[in-house]
């Protein structure tokens, strides 16, 4: 049985469980549920959680260690030649060509495996077994040695028996937590403690994930870029200013060469996010406050959601549309009036991108604006104030926290963007001041630099890792002072 109908199992037993539980806290007291010292619900929890948790931590445990166990099981069968210290990459091969086949056995009929299940015996020659997994598609091109074929029939019945085995001890585990869960449940028990601490224990699961998810890729992006500094020197990456990995091909000498000046990048990044906010933030907020100031019920219900549709459109389709009419229309405009506009430049790009952010800006600020107590407008017309005046000396500057917020979370948003860039602004990393010209982004250069037949440790390679860091520093600096202009400006209401 699979993990996947394991966990569906315990999902059905728990609700037994809790049905369960329910019924018998009502039968130790007679139907008299006053003298229970939590309610009922938490009964029928205190018993759903002694019979999942039990059995769902032994299948945690042991799916993480089914596809280790399994791999060592299947190495230790396999003949010298095909392992050792020094074969790295034959041993990676072999498993893989392993795994192949195994994946392909269990679409063969029950006598077809047992041909397969003869040759490994040794009953059947093995050529018999080759000719059959040819024929039915599992294997392709070259028949796979002997000793492939009888290592992925174990791998199958491995696979089988860890499955069963599985199965077995969970429905054992929840058995074994239902009954003491069962035998524990009395009018006095704490049921509502034991059910609160275990749901306090999965919240705190739940956010030590994030945080040491988030921990494990800020590592692991910090140790390749200190593996790309001891190759480019630190200042050449930072004040560089001109981009020239001169990609060579994987082995090839030379491929240590090459110029990664970081400005050109952070340039293109800042002015192209600089250009769509400057398209999106008034956009977005006037449309915010008329939205939540100016509108009826009617024009809100109906302008709100096309708005907010701009944010479901794919980001392909945002870079097509800036490729193939856009940007030809900007050249043409350009031309008309003695600009020379390239169609793939900045202002292309920021301009699409910028319509492409403006639902983060106008639907989290309506959502701030709206939000505002009532009274303080009140309070501003009572004092004689209009309702413009009411909107800028009162409503935004209350509002400013969450509409910095929404600010930030759009920059962010376009600072991350990589289609609509590769589209419209094209590829070039040109330090440029002027808007008409085509400039490329970081992230852009780290899906470039992660592309094409190169070393893994090659500085063409790592300093995709590099660039990742920098972006993730920068975004951190821009959350950072968004905190601190909301804790400057943020006011208490009652």
């Amino acid at each position: 049985m699979s993990t996947s109908m394991i966990l569906l199992g315990l999902l059905i037993a728990a609700a037994l469980a809790y049905i369960v539980g329910i019924v018998r806290c009502r039968a130790s007291t007679g139907g008299d549920v006053a003298k229970l010292h939590s309610r009922t619900g938490y009964y029928g929890s205190y018993l759903a959680i002694w019979t999942v948790l039990p059995a769902l931590f032994l299948t945690i445990i042991w799916a993480a260690a089914e596809q280790p166990v399994i791999r060592h099981l299947v190495e230790t069968s396999l003949p010298a030649h095909a392992t050792g210290v020094e074969n790295d990459a034959l041993m990676s091969l072999t498993l893989g060509r392993i795994n192949s086949v195994a994946e392909g056995l269990p679409k063969l009929s029950q006598s077809e495996f047992k041909t397969i299940e003869n040759a490994r015996l040794g009953f059947t020659p093995m050529l018999e077994a080759q000719r059959l997994l040819q024929e039915k598609g599992v294997i392709l091109g070259a028949e796979p040695e002997p000793y492939i074929i009888s290592a992925a029939y174990d791998e199958v019945i491995y696979r089988h028996t860890s499955s069963w085995l599985i199965t077995g001890l969970a429905a054992l585990a929840a058995l074994a937590g239902f009954v003491y869960g069962f035998t524990q449940i009395r009018p006095r028990l704490r049921a509502r403690n034991t059910v609160e601490r275990v749901v306090l224990a999965a919240l705190i699961g739940a956010s030590t994930v994030a945080i040491l998810t988030t921990v494990g890729i800020v590592f692991s992006v910090l140790f390749e870029t200190i593996h790309f500094f001891q190759s480019v020197p630190t200042f050449d990456f930072f004040f560089g200013t001109v981009w020239d990995p001169r990609f060579t091909s994987a082995g090839r000498e030379g491929g240590a060469s090459g110029q990664f000046g970081l400005l050109p990048l952070l340039w293109g990044t800042l002015f192209i996010s600089f250009v769509a906010l400057a398209v999106a933030v008034p956009i977005g907020l006037y449309s915010a406050i008329y939205m939540s100031e100016y509108a009826g019920p009617k024009s809100r219900g109906f302008a709100k959601p096309l708005l907010e549709i701009l944010a479901g459109i794919p980001t392909i389709v945002y870079g097509l549309f800036a490729l193939i009419t856009f940007g030809p229309f900007l050249r043409d405009t350009g031309a008309m009036v003695g600009l020379d506009i390239a169609a793939s430049s900045v202002l292309t790009a920021g301009i699409v991108m910028g319509i492409m952010i403006i639902p983060f800006v106008s639907s989290l600020s309506d959502d701030i604006i709206s939000a505002v107590p009532q009274s303080l407008r009140e309070g501003s017309y009572g004092l004689g104030a209009t309702k413009s005046e009411t909107i800028r000396k009162v409503v935004l500057p209350a509002a400013l926290p969450g509409i910095v917020g929404a600010v930030l979370l759009a920059a962010s948003r376009a600072i991350g963007e990589t289609m609509i860039v590769v589209l419209a602004a094209g590829i070039a990393a040109n330090l440029t001041l002027n808007p008409f010209e085509s400039v490329t982004t970081i992230t852009v250069k780290i899906v470039s630099q992660l592309t094409g037949d190169l070393e893994f440790n090659s500085p063409q390679t790592l300093v995709a890792f590099a660039l990742g860091l920098t972006l993730f520093v920068i975004t951190l600096a821009l959350n950072v002072y968004a905190l601190y202009i909301v804790r400057k400006y943020r006011e208490q209401y009652e």
